[in-house]
């Protein structure tokens, strides 16, 4: 607690505070956003998500009035009290937020006897009670609120009465509803209530903890094992608001080519050329779509990271380095390959022997390299933290690019390690000083994943994709993501929905699951069910683990392969939508796939729905999830919607039972919608996309639709278009307007 108020003056927009026990800071960073920000630790933010400086020119107006200090922007207000404590208001007076200024009620701690009587029986418990961090931010808790956001943690969309941690975490059990932690750390929440909807992005990299009404009713909190109290309030009229101030200070997700919008095949088990060929072969023979196949582990030797020199790739089992590559690109197939951080502790290899030399690999506290063991055995890390050891890495990705690889795929960067975690006191570098694996375990995968960017965007010179499995908050800028080791369980399917619908919210918008699930085995009813989500995901990636099933689509029956089949062409004609959204997340930050709550937060109804969601705004789907049902009971929102195949209305804020064989997937579009989609192809480039279609449904309603190459970065010199499609009542066709020129135009443009 930092005790009694002293003064406070007044610098710009930054309003500083002595109070008896350190000083603190309140920054009007917009007229939305608020930074709170106690220097426990460091004096600056050092943010690893926020780069530059967000501040725009605000007028602040600062008051004092019973015993508060009142910061005022023409649409928020900060009222700060002694110790620090922080109430928000909107612009018209209605309190937002509050900090909690009542007593906790905290988890008492197991005895000893109660412990022993757990273990006997064979549960695992902590003994721990509730945890006392000394950076720690507690608000109070009004009734109403529904919580979402926090990346990618299990369960359900509405977080509310569960707790959370921020610790990226390898964890090859099955994930369910009460694990606290996965592979990403993203400690943004939006918080959803009467009074309206804010969100914090509380900015330390160190392990936190968020614990949002499970611990006491009364109060939600937030809290970091060290590190300063660092936290942005963002404000808005709407819940599309708070997206788009997050992402204006994390960073937005670049629009990607095209070709990373297709469908992506992968599994750790393709050992050989020989299997990569017959995967190639099978997909273009049954005329299933495919873009890409992804390389996991065994295509290095000895799980050397495959970088920099040919000597580490398996020729044994794929042949020269880099010609299956060049075989199946002739058909059409695009090359994803995974590298992980651990570099093989192996005198005499290129790679280690460089990071030795310039001191690039962490520490412990005595000044040895660290050594651990991952798939190479002995291996060492990249401290990814010094920029010379990113520029390294960035420079080492032309190898690949080389090869004729479109894309890097980085696994194990949580980072992950077989004995045991790294210690705490690993010793990491913080760009111009020194700090610990506390301080930067969080953003390893981060800083791994900004450094493959900039080198693919050095060494190819079209938009970088780059896959990452750990992240921070602002990782969208440099790569998509996928959920990590899912399993072929139905749980994982439903649970798939909501967790991608929270990761586009917490600004992840290129994120997909393992469709078909990567632990255990599929079977065909799961995998068609599985496709039916997979073909709206924004990352559309099949991918299974060595000894589960083969789950590429011909495993199973021949309905399966039909249906399979089905969801990926519709995906490829979806392209062009898909690629408007992405351009609209460009310049916005709204995700691609979206929970009906982002658009209709009034309605009570969507506050908990997690079986189904929005692509955009104008597209729902409400695929099933369970197992062994044919039909689907849908909520429609507010407005007339229109079946997507049959255009047969119904009108919303209503329940619907809705027949869904196996075969269909639920989808609809709202009153005065329109829907581009391209003739089908069976991948990327097959032919050029010369002709737009656009789907019609009844009602009033304007549409802006991009184009480009799909590939480079042209775009941002001019060379693109835009066209706006304006449709009226029940006419089949639309005007259109050039909003902008600067690219070559569609030959045709069709109506249906």
């Amino acid at each position: 607690m930092l005790g009694k108020k002293l003064s406070y003056q007044t610098n710009g927009s930054t309003v500083e505070f002595e109070f008896e026990h350190g000083t603190a800071y309140v920054t009007a960073v917009t007229d939305t956003i608020m930074n709170v920000f106690v220097p426990y630790q460091s004096k600056d933010h050092r943010s690893k998500a926020i780069e530059g400086d967000k501040r725009l020119p605000v007028t602040v107006d600062v008051s004092e009035e019973g015993g508060a200090v009142q910061i005022k922007t023409d649409k928020l207000t900060a009222k700060v009290y002694d110790d620090f404590l922080i109430d928000f208001y909107k612009k018209d007076g209605t309190l937002l937020c509050a900090d909690f200024r009542g007593e906790r009620k905290k988890k008492k701690k197991l005895s000893d006897e109660a412990l022993a009587t757990l273990e006997s029986e064979g549960h695992v418990v902590s003994a721990e009670g509730e945890k006392e961090d000394p950076v720690m931010v507690v608000k109070q808790m009004s009734g109403d609120e529904k919580f979402y956001g926090l990346g990618d943690k299990t369960g359900v969309l509405n977080k509310r009465n569960y707790e959370y941690e921020n610790w990226n975490s390898d964890l090859p059990q099955a994930h369910t509803d009460d694990f606290k932690a996965l592979y990403k750390s993203i400690p943004f929440l939006i918080t959803l209530k009467d009074a309206g909807v804010f969100g914090m992005f509380f900015d330390n990299t160190y392990r936190s903890h968020v614990n949002l009404g499970k611990e006491n009713s009364a109060c939600y909190y937030y809290s970091a094992e060290n590190g300063n109290l660092d936290y942005y309030f963002i404000s808005g009229e709407k819940m599309t608001d708070i997206v788009e101030g997050y992402t204006y200070l994390t960073g937005r997700t670049p629009l990607p080519q095209l070709w990373t919008l297709g469908h992506h095949q992968s599994r750790w088990g393709y050992m050989s050329a020989d299997d990569i060929r017959r995967v190639a072969h099978k997909y273009r023979e049954l005329q299933i779509p495919c873009d890409t196949i992804h390389f996991d582990i065994d295509y290095m030797d000895g799980y050397r990271v495959c970088l920099g020199c040919c000597s580490i790739w398996n020729e044994k089992g794929f042949g020269a380095p880099g010609a299956i590559i060049k075989e199946i690109a002739e058909d059409g197939f695009k090359v994803v390959c995974i590298i992980d951080p651990g570099v093989k502790l192996d005198p005499g290899y290129a790679k280690y022997d460089e990071g030795i030399a310039n001191d690039y690999f962490a520490k412990t506290p005595e000044g040895e390299v660290y050594v651990n063991e991952v798939w190479p055995g002995e291996a060492v890390y990249p401290d990814f933290g010094k920029p010379d050891v990113r520029k390294w890495w960035a420079e080492n990705q032309k190898f690949l690019v080389d090869l004729g690889v479109r894309g890097t795929w980085n696994d194990m960067n949580e980072p992950a390690s077989f004995r045991g975690e790294l210690p705490q006191d690993v010793v990491f570098t913080d760009e111009d000083q020194k700090t610990d694996h506390a301080a930067m375990h969080n953003v390893y995968g981060h800083l791994m994943s900004k450094a493959t960017y900039e080198g693919l965007k050095e060494a190819d010179g079209r938009r970088p994709f780059v896959i990452t499995r750990a992240c921070y908050a602002g990782t969208q800028k440099y790569s998509t993501v996928w959920t990590g080791d899912n399993q072929s369980l139905w749980a994982h399917l439903r649970m798939a929905v909501p967790q991608l619908c929270n990761l586009g919210m917490s600004g992840i918008a290129f994120a997909g699951t393992d469709v078909g699930g990567f632990g255990a085995d599929c079977t065909p009813e799961l995998m068609c069910r599985w496709v039916q989500v997979g073909a709206f995901s924004p990352l559309f990636r099949n991918h299974s683990s060595m000894g589960s099933t083969f789950q590429e689509p011909w495993q199973f029956d021949e309905e399966t392969i039909r249906i399979y089949r089905k969801f990926v062409e519709l995906r490829y004609q979806l392209l062009p939508y898909l690629y408007d959204l992405f351009r609209e997340c460009e310049l916005t930050g709204l995700p691609i796939m979206r929970p009906l709550v982002l658009h209709y937060e009034n309605d009570p109804e969507v506050w908990n729905l997690n079986g189904e969601f929005l692509v955009g705004e104008n597209l729902l789907a409400a695929p099933v999830l369970e197992q062994g049902e044919t039909k689907k009971i849908v909520y429609l929102p507010e407005g007339v919607w229109y079946d997507y195949e049959t255009k047969k209305p119904y009108q919303g804020r209503q329940y619907y039972m809705v027949d869904a064989p196996l075969d269909t997937c639920p989808m609809f579009v709202k009153e005065g919608g329109m829907i581009p989609t391209y003739e089908l192809a069976q991948y990327v480039g097959e032919k050029p996309y010369d002709t737009l279609k656009m789907r019609m449904y009844p009602g009033n309603g304007t549409y802006l639709h991009y184009q480009d190459n799909g590939a480079d970065f042209a775009y941002r010199d001019g060379a693109y278009n835009v066209y706006e499609f304006t449709h009226e009542g029940d006419k089949k066709e639309a005007s259109v307007q050039m909003k902008k020129e600067g690219y070559t135009k569609y030959k045709n443009i069709l109506f249906e």
